[in-house]
């Protein structure tokens, strides 16, 4: 009877070998996720883009001096103050003012000036800060004219704000 060769793996061979056929079948089953653009987004929740519209319409009334337009694309917009300023001992060639984005769901209303006050409630309404999301970020949902008047009313004092600071 021929010998037969029996070839041994080192224990660490083994594990790797292991390790590797659990992840290709992890692969194979597991459902492929596509990368989702904000162009995707805005164009697949047409009942956003009327928000996203009215709330970017706001913005450009504010579009002068240094606060300038930027990124502007399908289902985001901002608004940049392109001053040097210098906040904390670092200097920023720009600063943030405020910026919307389609999302899933909603749209995302990005108010920077919120950092530069103690309380929220010195510069939202109180319906408005019923959207608010962490410190900064707003989920609106529906085109309320109510809601639009008091993102208005923020933008001015966000702007004030800047410029009391030196950053418009």
């Amino acid at each position: 009877m021929p010998s037969e060769k029996t070839v041994t793996k080192s224990p660490i061979a083994a594990i790797k070998t292991s390790a590797k056929s659990s992840a290709d079948k992890v692969a194979k089953t597991a459902p492929k996720r596509k990368h989702i653009k904000y162009e995707d987004k805005s164009g697949g929740q047409p009942e956003l883009i009327p928000i996203f519209n009215s709330i970017k319409a706001l913005m450009k009334l504010y579009v002068k001096g240094t606060l300038k337009e930027r990124g502007e694309a399908a289902g985001i917009y901002n608004l940049v103050s392109e001053k040097q300023v210098e906040i904390e001992g670092r200097k920023k060639d720009e600063l943030y003012f405020a910026s919307i984005i389609i999302q899933k769901g909603y749209v995302g209303f990005y108010f920077m000036p919120v950092y530069g006050v103690n309380k929220p409630e010195e510069v939202f309404h109180p319906n408005l800060l019923k959207h608010l999301k962490g410190k900064a970020c707003f989920h609106i949902k529906k085109n309320d004219p109510d809601l639009l008047e008091q993102i208005k009313d923020a933008l001015k004092v966000g702007l004030d704000l800047y410029k009391k600071r030196g950053w418009f």
